[in-house]
């Protein structure tokens, strides 16, 4: 649990991020604040011209002798309400305003900030978790602004106004209402604190039955391929039933909150009304002031019955925020250096100088890793499982900083330069390619957003996409479903290829691009890798040594070093080493060239 300092001053960074978006749009802001206070002017102005339409109406002499005034009283009543009716619809206007354009940059620097994490920040966290914090983020910007605006500040502005009022008919009578509001506030308060914990609990608990829900649909092909649907029903129903006992306590809670201040709203009405009689038994006050004290404890009560309210909702706006403040406060594990510079790839040289990695502390991957790989040059890293052949991939992708040492791009430090232009040089088709929920059009010209239609399908056709593709009724409008999982592991690797080959990058990394392929998909893409390797630099990581036979070089690495170089026939000939035994392992089930 958070100390009540530690929440203090994350709702303080929360309001603090907020008004920045806020005074974004100063106009929108004082229009709204300027509408408020026109409107409960008007709401305390407004009983004034009740309270002298009564007091005209109980003096027989003033109605004969001026016949108009009660139809004055009236017109006047009636402009101060015109008035307060168009207060409100500037103050809807100018908050619905504010409120989207400022959620608006809150999305978009929120997810801007987020997409700048690293790669190990989004592993280490999951992406619902990630999604939903920016949502309630910016969503919670409407709930703060509309409780400020919309309730707590009308509340005091009306309290201000009310007092001040009965304060000069009778300053026992302003100060009463004064006092017994605030006492009615701090019960409010006290009572918001005692239920807290209360709705804490019922949210943990609706937390964890939406992810038991998600974590049983997400893997569903699972639950009916172990015939366990019994055991997830009885494990959901349990975790409901938790979620039952602390709703119930909390609407509980409810009860017994509305009962105590709805007797204590009752006792003020009562007493400031018996206090209005008293002084009008003295003659202090008059009829029509009866009607202006009811109006004014109707209106204030109203109000300030629902202060409780709002500081749950803002309880939980403060809450919600507060995750994505946390992220949004998180230093970006890989920044660029101060005066990065665009990455100029002229040839296509890398070196990885002297370089040393370790994830999280552990035991190093990478350690005095040396490794040479000329322009236009194709290279393939052998090796056991954990040899750390990906982790080179992910260094050359700068997805995680070094320990020590340097990997150099034609001579240019990666550390040096920028991580978006690195990244525009390297193409990279992963082992498992993930495709967004877009058509295969859209995934396919991610590789180079401004590309045409054209050159998407030429990139297809070399990729051998255009084969299963052209068999869908909506074509290259065909959406592949999250992830891609419309599609086959074979069919989602070559659009992960054909995006490669229109990207056009100088420096290829593939990791295993062939691995999801069955032997005659394999045998058609050889030929789309011929072509998308011609005149770059390549490294690919070959768990399959059947796809190492096109490479110019093969390094057998073990444990974090560069072991064996050469061509295939060289390391065989080499006699008995590692790669012979990778090799020999293997043997049936590669592909032999005819």
């Amino acid at each position: 649990m958070l100390s009540g300092k530690k929440k203090s001053a994350q709702s303080l960074a929360v309001l603090r991020a907020y008004s920045k978006a806020a005074f974004r749009y100063p106009g929108l802001l004082i229009a709204a604040i300027i509408a408020v206070l026109v409107i409960e002017a008007s709401a305390v102005i407004a009983p004034l011209y009740l309270k002298q339409f009564v007091n005209t109406l109980a003096s027989t002499n003033a109605v004969a002798e001026h016949p108009w005034t009660l139809y004055m009283i009236l017109g006047m009543y009636g402009l101060v309400m015109l008035v307060a009716w168009a207060g409100q619809r500037v103050r809807l206007f100018s908050v619905g305003r504010l409120e989207a354009r400022s959620m608006e940059d809150l999305y978009n620097s929120s997810f801007d900030y987020l997409l700048g994490h690293s790669h190990d920040f989004f592993i280490s966290n999951f992406t619902g978790t990630l999604t939903r914090r920016v949502t309630r983020f910016a969503r919670s910007f409407e709930s703060v602004t509309d409780n400020i605006l919309m309730n707590l500040l009308p509340a005091f502005v009306f309290l201000v106004g009310v007092v001040i009022v009965l304060s000069q008919r009778s300053l026992w009578l302003g100060m009463g209402l004064l006092i017994v509001t605030i006492l009615f506030i701090l019960l409010q308060i006290k009572m918001v604190l005692w239920i807290l914990p209360l709705r804490t609990r019922r949210t943990e608990e609706d937390s964890r039955m939406t992810g038991a829900l998600s974590d049983a649909v997400l893997n569903q092909s699972t639950v009916t391929a172990f015939a366990a649907a019994p055991f997830e029903r009885s494990y959901f129903a349990s975790v409901a039933e938790s979620w039952r006992s602390a709703t119930s306590k909390a609407m509980d809670g409810y009860t017994f909150i509305y009962g105590i201040l709805g007797l204590f709203s009752t006792f003020i009405e009562v007493m400031i009304l018996g206090a209005t009689a008293y002084l009008w038994q003295r003659g202090v006050v008059t009829i029509g002031d009866f009607v202006l004290v009811q109006v004014y404890i109707l209106a204030l009560l109203n109000q300030v019955w629902g202060i409780g309210r709002n500081m749950r909702q803002l309880h939980d706006a403060f809450s919600e925020a507060t995750e994505m403040l946390d992220i949004l406060e998180l230093p970006h594990g890989i920044r660029d250096a101060i005066h990065a510079s665009d990455l100029q790839v002229p040839k296509g040289g890398i070196a990885f100088d002297r370089v040393t990695f370790a994830y999280h502390d552990s035991r190093n991957v990478l350690e005095n890793f040396m490794l040479t790989i000329e322009p236009h040059e194709k290279v393939a890293l052998v090796g056991s499982s954990g040899a750390g052949k990906t982790t080179v991939a992910k260094l050359l992708l700068r997805l995680y900083d070094l320990t020590s040492g340097a990997i150099k791009i034609d001579g240019q430090n990666i550390a040096d330069v920028t991580q978006e232009s690195l990244r525009r040089a390297i193409a990279f088709v992963p082992q498992e390619p993930m495709l967004f929920h877009r058509t295969l059009m859209e995934n396919i010209r991610y590789g180079r957003q401004e590309a045409t239609d054209d050159e998407v399908i030429e990139a297809a056709k070399q990729a051998h996409c255009h084969e299963f593709i052209r068999h869908y009724p909506d074509g290259y409008e065909t959406l592949v479903g999250e992830r891609g999982v419309k599609l086959s592991g074979g069919e989602r690797q070559r659009v992960a290829i054909a995006r490669a080959i229109l990207k056009d990058a100088p420096i290829l990394v593939l990791d295993e691009a062939t691995s999801s392929l069955d032997s005659e998909s394999e045998r058609l893409i050889q030929d789309a890798l011929l072509k998308l390797m011609e005149g770059k630099t390549v490294i690919a990581i070959a768990h399959r040594l059947s796809t190492v036979m096109m490479m110019d070089r093969l390094i057998v690495m073990e444990r974090g070093a560069v072991v064996l170089s050469g061509t295939h026939d060289e390391l065989l000939a080499h006699g008995s080493n590692l790669y012979q035994k990778l090799w020999e392992i293997q043997a049936g089930g590669f592909l032999r060239e005819d």
